[in-house]
């Protein structure tokens, strides 16, 4: 099989979250670019309704569905969307602080959307694959912070460590349907939102002097990981996690 054949997914539906920007358009935009038809949501309309049009003005198929995943309710009304052959679980959030300042209030907001929010809309969807029959493809949008710890992200480190702990038992729980669970583990990427922190000078030094290959990512380098996960190309992959990290955890 070759490498075209295998990163086409003409009659595929994919769903992912947080999709109004960053890493979740740059994803979205990647799939659809080889086939996919590509359900978009978050809480932004309008930033979805921008992702999609340019989706479609290049010839991809997109649809919008604006939710808040934080609620419960908004997560099991995905169902009726699906079923879809491939979920890219991105939404997330981060309140960077140190440890000692932490509060109740924050502490729920980051580990109920990173975790809570991730698990349930990634068991909404498998449900979806198990009952229709498709043996498809869950990819959880972790952190290098998942693999190693992180000054001032306590509370991230804790939430994206557990992703990666409930993305290897869902691997083995869906193994039997022939459904593949894995994660992308992103190191300090380059986004609309990040953008204002990488022009401090001493913040962007800091991190590329833990970046071996001496850049920063950009959302492209996290959407091909996906495309991959995505593909028949990682057809043998299951339990694993993609570290698209310019070798921060190597260190």
């Amino acid at each position: 099989m070759t490498a075209t054949k295998v990163y086409d997914l003409r009659g595929q539906r994919a769903l992912v979250t947080g999709a109004g920007r960053g890493i979740g358009e740059a994803c979205a935009k990647t799939l659809a670019a080889v086939g996919a038809e590509v359900v978009l949501t978050a809480r932004t309309e309008k930033q979805l309704e921008q992702v999609r049009d340019g989706i479609i003005k290049s010839g991809g198929k997109a649809s919008v569905h604006a939710a808040d995943i934080c609620s419960m309710e908004a997560v099991n009304n995905l169902k009726k969307l699906g079923p879809f052959n491939i979920l890219v679980n991105n939404a997330g959030n981060n309140i960077p602080e140190h440890f000692c300042e932490v509060s109740e209030e924050r502490f729920d907001k980051v580990m109920g959307l990173n975790v809570k929010s991730a698990f349930f809309v990634a068991q909404v969807v498998a449900k979806g694959m198990v009952e229709s029959g498709i043996r498809g493809s869950i990819i959880h949008v972790s952190s290098q912070m998942g693999i190693v710890g992180g000054q001032n992200r306590t509370v991230y480190c804790a939430s994206k460590h557990a992703m990666e702990g409930f993305s290897k038992s869902m691997a083995l729980d869906l193994a039997e349907n022939g459904i593949r669970v894995n994660t992308v583990c992103p190191t300090f990427i380059e986004t609309d939102l990040t953008r204002p922190f990488m022009e401090e000078k001493e913040f962007k030094e800091y991190i590329l002097s833990r970046i071996p290959l001496g850049h920063v990512g950009q959302a492209d380098d996290v959407a091909n990981a996906v495309l991959f996960l995505a593909s028949d190309m990682s057809k043998m992959m299951t339990g694993s996690s993609i570290k698209v990290d310019g070798g921060w955890t190597a260190v």
